[in-house]
């Protein structure tokens, strides 16, 4: 059903009494998440200021094909990295080489996230959609034909491809949730993004150990590594075309009063480079960047290295690698769903993101400290618990960005929130691996508990400004006769319309 049609189905009439707040009519009250719009000169106390507000069941379909075609990019990011023993033996490359196989994600990101949130913020999700997947896709066809010891430069460049992609990618949960979700769910589908993203990379550590064996045979090799490349391209060829036919930049009605407020912001009143520049100017945001940064940048590196770590201390276990990766990944899966339902329930970012910090740093120093013991259950055991936290800190970081700039655009914040990930990332990533070469993993890992005691001091300092949730505190306490009593006189309505 069109969404035309869906709107006209849900239209009072004499005969319905669709303003009912009852669970057949799926109709709920709600006072949005912001004050009145600019210029507004209706009173504080009134209703005239608020405007109606519709959830669509169609939010659930944008932001799942999204997690799908995230998943797609995310699982090439560590595709290479997690046997990076076999690409090196293919390719006749250095292991740094193919460790950049993994770094041109977070490297690529960094120029480019800028005009890229410029131009989310003029052309809207859908644009940013389609590029997003026609870049992921073209990638991978470039990978197809890049399955020949001699075209290491070629899969370099499809790499590059998927790379570029991702920037269109990284930072959307947050404004995906925003554009299509109501205020006590936001939390929640931010996770559902991110965990399209992690699950990504959890099938990236499980799967080409599998599909791509460690034989000495190079026809038998190239065979298999063929074969996964072919599964990837269709995959997202597939995710392309519902993208092109399926994907919507935005409910006609919004679903929250701050989405209705920032509709009603003409386009020329609004200034990039002024938004970035009070985001730059907003302390508790920037000190939340380079934490972030820090603890995500660890993730990174761990993730790129894990297979040399693996094969350090347990040779010949390129596939446990992966499934260890696996479990990181998985776990962080977990933690991301029940922070995110938590805040929904709770409101407490702040709380949350400095416990579920030190409790990364824990479990940082708990991995560093049993890899050596030569018992792979235990390695499962804490990486387990290392990504049950570092991973699930994504979308909290994402959520409490938003709470402290709003109403600044989401994708602005989270793009400088990844832009510090990547940075951090690469820093990481090279210095942890060349500290491994030289010092073994134990001193590796130190490294990165180090700088996670460092993030974890930072985020106590950060103030808790939870500016979004304080604008849905007052538009609820505008008029609280209206919320309560179900009233036809009621402006703002969310109804949970049909596709």
């Amino acid at each position: 059903m069109s969404e035309k049609q869906a709107l006209e189905d849900t239209k009072p009439n004499e005969d319905q009494s669709v303003w009912k707040a009852d669970s057949d009519n799926h109709v709920k009250l709600e006072g949005g998440d912001a004050a009145k719009p600019n210029g507004d000169s209706s009173e504080g106390n009134g209703s005239e200021g608020l405007q109606a507000t519709r959830l669509y069941h169609r939010r659930w379909v944008i932001v799942f094909l999204f997690s799908l075609y995230s998943l797609s990019n995310s699982y090439q990011w560590i595709q290479y990295g997690i046997i990076s023993n076999i690409f090196t033996k293919f390719y006749g490359v250095e292991a740094f080489t193919i460790d950049w196989m993994s770094m041109i994600y977070m490297l690529t990101y960094i120029p480019f996230i800028f005009p890229v949130t410029w131009l989310l913020d003029k052309k809207g999700l859908r644009v940013i959609a389609l590029i997003a997947t026609a870049l992921n896709c073209a990638g991978t066809w470039i990978k197809v034909a890049s399955v020949r010891p001699n075209l290491f430069s070629v899969t370099f460049l499809g790499q590059f491809c998927c790379s570029f992609a991702q920037v269109f990618i990284l930072g959307m949960p947050s404004r995906i949730a925003s554009v299509w979700f109501g205020s006590e769910e936001v939390s929640t589908a931010c996770s559902i993004g991110v965990f399209g993203n992690q699950l990504g990379i959890a099938i990236g550590f499980l799967v080409p150990p599998i599909l791509v064996p460690n034989v000495d045979d190079m026809d038998e090799l190239a065979h298999h590594i063929r074969i996964m490349f072919y599964i990837t391209a269709g995959v997202a060829t597939v995710l392309f075309v519902l993208v092109v036919f399926v994907f919507q930049e935005r409910p006609k009605i919004p679903p929250t009063q701050a989405q209705a407020t920032a509709r009603s912001i003409p386009p020329e009143q609004y200034s990039y480079i002024a938004s970035i520049r009070s985001l730059l100017r907003n302390k508790p945001f920037m000190l939340l960047v380079i934490t972030y940064g820090l603890n995500v940048g660890c993730f990174y590196a761990v993730g790129t290295l894990l297979n040399r770590m693996i094969i350090v201390h347990y040779p010949g276990e390129e596939v446990n690698a992966g499934r260890i990766g696996l479990t990181i990944v998985i776990a962080g899966m977990v933690g991301s769903l029940i922070c995110g339902v938590w805040l929904d329930r709770t409101k407490t970012y702040k709380q949350t993101t400095f416990a579920v910090y030190l409790l990364s740093l824990v479990g940082m120093i708990v991995y560093a400290a049993t890899l050596s013991l030569g018992h792979l259950w235990v390695v499962f055991i804490t990486a387990g618990v290392l990504g049950f936290f570092m991973t699930g800190y994504l979308p909290l970081g994402f959520e409490f960005a938003v709470e402290l700039t709003y109403p600044e655009s989401e994708g602005t914040s989270s793009g400088l929130l990844n832009c510090s990930a990547q940075v951090f990332g690469i820093i990481f990533t090279i210095c942890q691996g060349k500290i491994i070469d030289d010092y073994g993993t134990l001193a590796g890992n130190i490294f990165l508990c180090v700088f996670l005691l460092i993030g974890t001091i930072m985020t106590a300092l950060i103030k808790s400004d939870l500016r979004r949730q304080n604008a849905n505190l007052q538009a609820k306490a505008a008029d609280p006769s209206d919320w309560h009593n179900g009233s036809l006189n009621a402006p703002s309505v969310i109804i949970e319309a049909k596709l």
